[in-house]
């Protein structure tokens, strides 16, 4: 709201008559002014909230992720002790761009690009790896 319009507390004088809709207009304000600072309390803390808990997913991640390259650095030193080969993990996850237009492209390749909704040039799509 404009501050023109607003009726100041000071610019009353005591015991003058004050208009009828000015006085709800004040109650009015004065309640919307405190429902928004609970509102605003309220935002504040289920952000510290969800902030927290984004942290600790975080952590779990990181921890997870961390364990996992203990583990492939373990494999691979066995590997080696035991005069073995150590294969590397491959991808569980694809992302395939379409880089090549329709013309001059046989029908089947072209239908696998329909398949993987390839439609446009520069299109992308994930896929997860299953063999």
């Amino acid at each position: 709201m404009a501050e023109r319009y607003l009726i100041a507390a000071g610019t009353q004088v005591a015991g003058a008559a004050v208009p009828e809709l000015a006085k709800l207009k004040l109650e009015r304000n004065k309640k919307l002014a405190g429902e928004k600072e609970e509102a605003a309390k309220a935002k504040e803390t289920k952000q510290a909230e969800e902030r927290k808990a984004l942290e600790g997913r975080t952590s779990e991640y990181e921890k997870e992720y961390e364990s996992s390259q203990r583990e492939l650095v373990k494999l691979r030193r066995e590997a080696k002790v035991n005069g073995n080969f150590f294969v590397e993990p491959e991808a569980k996850l694809l992302f395939v761009v379409r880089i090549v237009g329709i013309i001059k492209i046989s029908p089947k390749p072209r239908k696998v690009l329909q398949l993987l909704r390839l439609k446009q040039l520069h299109n992308g799509v994930f896929l997860k790896v299953n063999k």
